[in-house]
């Protein structure tokens, strides 16, 4: 089985963040829905995923870097047992052989210890039901079922509001989960025990988060950016314009004298973050001149009065 860190593409030493971007990466390139004919891609992306699940677990990592558990998150066995040990060779039934490389012998003939084995451990070469299940070896413990991956896409302002979204599962049973703060595309959750089932209970289902990009609204950090469209007057003049958020629509004051570019904040009308405060939505005012020729002729009008030159700060 391939290093944890291998399947992902990163080195030991990498960071959490790290980790994040490869899994990302792969997820993307590997999940099931982008490769329904590929079952290898299938069966990478759940050991991608599992390498995951314990690379960002800090326990289970540090376990892992000190040889603890493997690459499954099961411990490994004690002991040193099982290819470390004595071995088996000539000259001896039992195969065991004294400091220089001489066989074990009594009474002129090489002894069998099988016996011995069978009073340490209950079993022997037999395997008993001793704790160890004879000659030292630990049986493994019974696992869980496999963990069952899910992608999940979710609407923008359902992300930012954090709305319970419903998910159905590979059984058919319906849950709905709650998003967390700071939730983002690619954010995972985890469902206990709604795996495959297996031996000593069921695995888990993880769920990743796809959020749908918008058709006017963009993501920022925890806050929204939105391109506000103005007419003429209401710039110059000043305005309350009426303007969408992930809320609902808002009243805003446009002030007088505003040109494009100007940007105008809605306090709380962001993304919720991890510490569970909401952004603001950030809207950048674009406006608007329609091809008009009575403006147009006020315009050239207007334009021999001497007007300041709005591009003196560029030295041009």
């Amino acid at each position: 089985m391939a290093d944890l860190y291998s399947e992902l593409n990163v080195g030991r030493g990498a960071s959490e963040a790290d980790i994040k971007k490869a899994y990302r990466k792969l997820a993307k390139e590997l999940h099931p829905d982008k490769n329904k004919d590929n079952p290898k891609a299938t069966e990478r992306f759940s050991k991608v995923t599992r390498a995951y699940d314990i690379l960002t677990d800090k326990d289970k990592r540090a376990q892992y870097d000190r040889g603890e558990i493997d690459e499954e998150g099961n411990p490994k066995m004690p002991f040193g047992f099982g290819g470390g040990g004595p071995r088996a060779g000539a000259g001896g039934r039992g195969g065991f052989r004294g400091p220089n490389g001489e066989p074990f012998e009594f009474g002129g003939e090489a002894a069998d210890v099988s016996d011995l084995f069978e009073g340490l451990f209950g079993g022997g070469r037999r395997g008993g039901g001793g704790p160890f299940g004879g000659f030292g070896r630990r049986s493994a413990p019974p696992q869980k079922g496999a963990d069952v991956a899910y992608r999940l896409e979710v609407p923008f302002e359902d992300a930012a509001r954090l709305e319970d979204q419903r998910v159905t599962l590979g059984s058919g049973k319906t849950l709905d989960i709650k998003l967390p703060p700071g939730v983002e595309d690619g954010t995972r959750i985890r469902l206990s025990g709604q795996g495959q089932a297996g031996p000593s209970g069921n695995g888990d289902a993880i769920v990743t988060i796809a959020v749908k990009p918008h058709r006017f609204f963009r993501r920022d950090g925890d806050n929204i950016r939105l391109d506000l469209p103005v007419s003429i007057d209401e710039a110059a003049l000043g305005a309350k314009v009426r303007v969408p958020t992930v809320d609902g629509p808002v009243m805003l004051s446009v002030p007088r004298g505003s040109g494009s570019g100007k940007v105008l904040r809605l306090k709380g009308k962001g993304f919720t973050g991890r510490n569970g405060r909401r952004g603001d939505q950030l809207a950048t005012l674009m406006v608007d001149v329609p091809d008009d020729a009575e403006l147009a002729r006020f315009l050239e009008g207007w334009s021999g009065r001497g007007k300041a030159n709005p591009r003196a700060g560029l030295g041009v």
